[in-house]
């Protein structure tokens, strides 16, 4: 007895594989497809930068010294002619006041000569000597002045200072750099761009930028200029300006730049069209989606993506077309050549697309 049920129970395994089986094969994972959308005339491309200063200014005092004075500290905001450092005056001063005294005297002998001069008691030539010594004085006068007036350092621009080369007490010559300044009168922003779109650099539309730090959103920027020779990294240095706002920026801070650039309709090509960019998967730094077969079947396609679009849609510009059907949504655990269960579109009262 008890063999006939082992037999039984063996002859019947079997069967329940097979059904097993059958059961596991029409199971089929639920996806929604796309279709590629054609690329329009237009396309944004973002590029990280980061704000500088329109220029950073060396300064010094014109003539040597010991410095007496310095009226700065670093991060101090200046105005244009404050005085902020001051040499050790006092030699300068004796040599104004030593000139001073002679240039006195010798005007008031000069003028006495011009009263002989009439009365014909000196010639002509002893006082044309005697103005041309007056006229000499009066140049080293006014150079000695000149000497003592660049004992003073005065700020040529309002910003603010960067650093503080020297302590009060320290013998400078003329020319180095005592304070550095930066002008932060006008703020710009660097972004190094890549040949794609150094190339394309007449169709741009409008630049913008934003900045977690700023309360303006898409400032508008306008172009300064662009280096027309690439880096060691094939990347063109871009300068821009400020056209909006410029609340809570400083120089130093990352920035994000967006390019809106206008492409002709006959510069597109057939084969560049836009995705939800959650219908696109990375797998090793490289993109693909999962196109659809006539028979439901998936296949894992490369794709080349090529930046996003002003909707936020991905741009893909090989790979597929507008004829193809991708999965949008159910991408998880698909498998090569596995088929699958297409959903209808969403209807109309789906609000927000979320299925």
């Amino acid at each position: 007895m008890n063999k006939f049920i082992f037999i039984s129970a063996l002859c019947l395994l079997p069967l329940v594989a097979c059904t097993g089986g059958q059961e596991q094969s029409t199971h089929l994972r639920s996806v929604i497809a796309v279709r590629p959308e054609p690329m329009s005339t237009e396309i944004t491309k973002n590029f990280s930068g980061r704000i500088e200063e329109a220029r950073e200014i060396n300064l010094g005092f014109k003539t040597a010294g010991q410095i007496e004075e310095i009226l700065v500290e670093e991060g101090d905001r200046v105005t244009e002619g404050q005085l902020i450092a001051r040499l050790d005056d006092k030699d300068y001063r004796l040599g104004v006041d030593a000139l001073e005294v002679q240039y006195d005297q010798l005007t008031q002998e000069l003028e006495r000569m011009k009263l002989l001069l009439d009365a014909k008691s000196v010639s002509q030539n002893d006082y044309d000597k005697a103005v041309a010594g007056w006229k000499q004085l009066g140049i080293q006068l006014q150079n000695n002045r000149n000497q003592l007036s660049y004992t003073r350092l005065e700020s040529p621009i309002s910003g603010y200072v960067q650093s503080v080369n020297f302590e009060p007490s320290e013998m400078v010559n003329a020319g180095t750099a005592v304070i550095s300044l930066l002008d932060t009168h006008r703020l710009e922003v660097v972004v190094d761009i890549p040949a794609e779109v150094y190339l394309q650099r007449n169709s741009i539309k409008d630049i913008y930028c934003d900045s977690p730090a700023s309360e303006e959103k898409d400032i508008p920027m306008r172009l300064l200029s662009i280096t027309p020779k690439a880096d060691g990294n094939q990347l063109y240095r871009m300068r821009l300006a400020f056209a909006g706002k410029t609340a809570g920026l400083t120089a130093g801070m990352n920035i994000e730049a967006s390019f809106r650039i206008a492409v002709a309709d006959s510069a597109i090509s057939p084969a560049v069209c836009t995705l939800p960019m959650h219908a696109v998967s990375s797998d090793n730094g490289k993109s693909f989606v999962w196109v659809i077969s006539p028979d439901s079947t998936v296949h894992k396609t490369p794709v080349t993506l090529s930046g996003m679009a002003d909707n936020g849609d991905a741009i893909i510009t090989s790979g597929i077309t507008t004829d193809n059907q991708v999965v949008k949504a159910g991408v998880e655990y698909l498998q090569d050549s596995e088929k699958v269960n297409i959903l209808p579109a969403p209807s109309g009262t789906n609000v927000g697309n979320i299925l």
